[in-house]
């Protein structure tokens, strides 16, 4: 009967030892500010942040050429002066042709 509940003790004592040896090792994976969740959290955050500074670079660099055309390249400042101010040059005419008028009722503005 003694060497039952010896037995018995010793089992229970080996899977609490287990046990314990499973949390150490859950909380040394798991555990503490950085676990393994959060670092792959913030690995795919950064990855995301990095892919949108790239693609900013590339639009600021689309603006800087756009912005050197517009200040050095008189045929670009010439179809900004049609296109945007509706500027024309000596003895040309400029016809504006008219939309289809709005039967709804409401007033569009242009």
């Amino acid at each position: 009967m003694r060497d039952r509940a010896r037995h018995s003790a010793l089992g229970a004592r080996r899977i609490l030892a287990w046990v314990l040896v499973a949390g150490i090792g859950y909380f040394a994976i798991q555990g503490g500010e950085y676990g393994t969740v959060e670092l792959l959290r913030q690995y795919f955050e950064r990855r995301a942040v990095l892919r949108a500074i790239d693609s900013l670079k590339h639009t600021v660099d689309s603006l800087g050429r756009v912005k050197q055309a517009i200040a050095t390249d008189p045929a670009v400042q010439e179809r900004i002066a049609r296109e945007e101010f509706g500027m024309i040059k000596s003895k040309e005419l400029l016809y504006r042709f008219a939309g289809p008028e709005d039967t709804s009722g409401t007033h569009k503005q242009p």
